[in-house]
C-alpha cells in the first residue's frame, strides 16, 4: 500500500498525478488527510475527499509514503506529529519515501537527508539539512525519491512506480497516456 498524505494547501498536481499513475500501475494507493476532516483544500482551492483521515487510519506499514508540496501544505505536514511518526518509521525500516517541491524540507527537518542526494523547489535548498542538493528534476537516493516541482510530477510518479517494482506497468502507462519523455 502507498499512503499519500494531504494537508490544506497541498499542490494538487503533485498529489493527484502520482495517485493516478500509481493506481494505473496496479498499486493500492490511499490518500490520508492529516486535517480533522476528509475534505482537504489544495493550494489552488480544489477540494479533494481523502480516502482516510489520519486519526481513523488503522496502524500499518505501507510500502511507500508520499508527501506532496505546496504551501502551506508542506508546512502542515512538517508540523504534524502523525506525519513525523510515519516518515521516521518508514525510513528506519527502509521503506520508500517520496517528497516533491516544498515537501523535501519535511525530510530535511526530520534529519532524513543527511548525506543523501536530494532536490526541491528552488529557494528551499537550505531546508534540506545535510543533503547533497542537485538541480535534477527527480532524484532517487536509496529509499528516498525527491522531485523539484509540479512540472516533474509524472517523472516523480514513474520513479516511485519503478522503485515499487512496477517498471513494466509504468512503461505501459506511459504508452497509454501518450507520455513523451523529451
Amino acid at each position: 500500500m502507498v499512503l499519500v498524505f494531504l494537508a490544506d494547501g497541498f499542490e494538487e498536481a503533485e498529489a493527484l498525478v502520482p495517485v493516478d499513475v500509481l493506481k494505473r500501475c496496479g498499486l493500492d494507493v490511499r490518500t490520508v488527510s492529516i486535517m480533522e476532516t476528509n475534505v482537504v483544500t489544495g493550494t489552488h482551492g480544489i477540494k479533494v475527499i481523502a480516502d482516510e483521515v489520519y486519526k481513523d487510519l488503522s496502524p500499518s506499514s505501507p510500502d511507500a509514503v508520499i508527501l506532496p508540496g505546496g504551501l502551506p501544505g508542506a508546512d502542515h505536514l512538517q508540523s504534524s506529529p502523525y506525519v513525523k511518526e510515519h516518515i521516521v518509521a518508514a525510513n528506519k525500516e527502509g521503506r520508500l519515501i517520496g517528497a516533491i517541491c516544498a515537501a523535501p524540507k519535511v525530510l530535511g527537518a526530520y534529519g532524513l537527508l543527511e548525506g543523501k542526494k536530494a532536490v526541491c523547489y528552488p529557494g528551499f535548498e537550505d531546508k534540506l539539512k545535510g543533503a547533497h542538493v542537485s538541480d535534477h528534476g527527480v532524484m532517487v537516493c536509496d529509499n528516498i525519491i525527491t522531485s523539484r516541482a509540479a512540472g516533474k510530477c509524472f517523472d516523480f510518479a514513474f520513479e516511485i512506480a519503478k522503485a515499487l517494482g512496477k517498471e513494466k506497468e509504468a512503461e505501459s502507462v506511459k504508452e497509454s497516456i501518450l507520455y513523451l519523455n523529451l
